[in-house]
C-alpha cells in the first residue's frame, strides 16, 4: 500500500538500525534472506520464495540436484495452495497446510550428498529460518514474494544506471522522498500530479 525509499551508503543492519531503531515490531517483513534483514526486530518474517526458487534453480543445474527439484514442487505447491485459501482457512491449519508443512520439514532432514556441498549449504541455511518459508499461508495480506518492493525500486535502479550516481547526499535524499510519495500515489491509485501540487501548496504550521 506504501513506498518508503530512503538514501543510505549502506546496505547493512546499520542503516536498518537507525531508520528504524525500535525495528517494526507490528510488521511481518517479506524480504530476500538478507542476514541485515532476517536480523531487523519485527512481528514475524517471510522470505521471499521466488528468490528461493531461483536460488534452487541454480542448484539443480549446478549439482543435478533431486532435492532442489523436490523442494522446488513443494514451493510451488504452497503457492498454489494460497491461491484457492478463502478466509477462513487462514484461522486454522488446513490438512493442506499441514500436509505442506510435513513435506518441507522431512525436505530440510533429508540427506543430500556430499558433494553436493551448494545444495548442503542451502539446506542448512533454511533450516535455520524454517519457520519463515511458509508463513503466508498463515496470513491472508502476506505474499510469497516480495515483487511489491522490487517494483517499487525499479525506478532507482534505472536512475543509478543511467546517471551512475547522485552528485550530492541531498539529491540523493530529495530523490528518495519524491520517489516515494510518488510510488504510494500510484498505488493509491491517485494522480500523481494532484498529489505532488497538494503538497507543494501546503502551508507550515
Amino acid at each position: 500500500m506504501l513506498t518508503f525509499i530512503i538514501h543510505s551508503e549502506s546496505r547493512e543492519f546499520d542503516t536498518i538500525e537507525v531508520t528504524f531503531p525500535n525495528g517494526l515490531p507490528n510488521t511481518i517483513l517479506v524480504h530476500d534472506r538478507w542476514a541485515a534483514q532476517l536480523k531487523c526486530l519485527a512481528k514475524n518474517h517471510q522470505i521471499c520464495l521466488v528468490h528461493l526458487l531461483r536460488d534452487l534453480n541454480y542448484v539443480e543445474e549446478f549439482h543435478g540436484s533431486q532435492w532442489a527439484i523436490d523442494l522446488k514442487a513443494i514451493i510451488k505447491d504452497a503457492i498454489d495452495i494460497k491461491e484457492q485459501f478463502t478466509e477462513s482457512d487462514y484461522q486454522n491449519p488446513t490438512p493442506q497446510t499441514n500436509e505442506i508443512e510435513e513435506r518441507l520439514q522431512q525436505s530440510l532432514q533429508q540427506s543430500i550428498p556430499l558433494d553436493h556441498n551448494k545444495a548442503i549449504t542451502l539446506q542448512n541455511s533454511l533450516t535455520k529460518i524454517q519457520q519463515y518459508i511458509l508463513l503466508f499461508l498463515y496470513h491472508a495480506f502476506v505474499p510469497a514474494d516480495n515483487n511489491g518492493s522490487e517494483r517499487a525500486v525499479r525506478n532507482v535502479k534505472v536512475k543509478q544506471k543511467v546517471s551512475g550516481q547522485f552528485k550530492s547526499k541531498e539529491g540523493a535524499d530529495d530523490f528518495a522522498v519524491i520517489r516515494s510519495i510518488i510510488d504510494t500515489a500510484i498505488k493509491a491509485g491517485k494522480d500523481v500530479y494532484e498529489e505532488l501540487l497538494s503538497i507543494a501548496n501546503l502551508v507550515p504550521v
